[in-house]
C-alpha cells in the first residue's frame, strides 16, 4: 500500500489508480476545487503525505498549482501525455496500470529554497527555448525527467523545485540528442 494519499481529478482516475496500486485517493471533482476538498487534502498531507497526480493537460496543471499553493510540501507524480491518451482523450484514467506504477515510482518532492542549479541560458543552449522545436524538445525532456510538459519558464521552475541536478539535466539532454531531437 502506498503511504501517501493520491490527489486525482475524478472517480475514473481513482478507478485507474486502484487497478494499478493499493492506495487511497482524494478526488478534486475537476478544476472547480472547493475549500472543503482543500481542507481534506491538507489533513491528508499532515497525517500521511500527499501525491498530486493530475492529468497531463491544462486543467490538470491548474489543479496541481492550486493544490500545491494551498497545501505546501506535496509530492508530484507526472504521466506523459502519450501514456495518458486513448482515442484523443487525455487523462490518468486512460493510462495503463504499468504507466501509473511507473509514474508513482518516480515521484518528485518540492523544496522551499532550491539552489540555482540550471539557469535560463542552459535551457537556450539545450534547444529548449528559442529553438524551432523547443516545444517538442521540452515535452520529450519532461518525459525523460518525469516532470511533465510545460512552457520554458515553468520548465525552469520545475527543474529548480525538484532540484534536478546539472548531471541529470545533461543526461536527459544527451538522451534527446541521441534520439534525434
Amino acid at each position: 500500500m502506498i503511504k501517501e494519499v493520491i490527489v486525482v481529478e475524478g472517480r475514473d482516475d481513482t478507478v485507474a489508480i486502484k487497478r494499478a496500486v493499493d492506495a487511497d485517493t482524494i478526488e478534486t471533482g475537476g478544476s472547480a476545487i472547493n475549500a472543503a476538498t482543500l481542507r481534506k487534502i491538507a489533513l491528508a498531507q499532515e497525517r500521511r503525505g500527499v501525491i498530486i497526480f493530475t492529468d497531463p493537460d491544462h486543467a490538470g496543471e491548474r489543479i496541481r498549482k492550486i493544490v500545491a499553493n494551498k497545501v505546501p510540501g506535496c509530492k508530484h507524480a507526472f504521466i506523459p501525455e502519450k501514456d495518458a491518451t486513448r482515442k484523443g482523450d487525455i487523462g490518468v484514467e486512460n493510462a495503463s496500470p504499468d504507466a501509473i506504477r511507473h509514474a508513482l515510482a518516480h515521484v518528485h518532492s518540492t523544496y522551499e529554497r532550491a539552489p540555482e542549479l540550471i539557469d535560463m541560458s542552459d535551457l537556450v543552449q539545450a534547444g529548449l527555448l528559442v529553438h524551432p522545436q523547443a516545444s517538442e524538445r521540452r515535452m520529450k525532456l519532461g518525459n525523460v525527467l518525469g516532470i511533465g510538459y510545460c512552457n520554458g519558464k515553468q520548465l525552469h521552475k520545475r527543474l529548480m523545485t525538484f532540484q534536478i541536478s546539472r548531471e541529470e539535466f545533461a543526461a536527459a539532454v544527451e538522451q534527446l540528442e541521441h534520439e534525434g531531437w
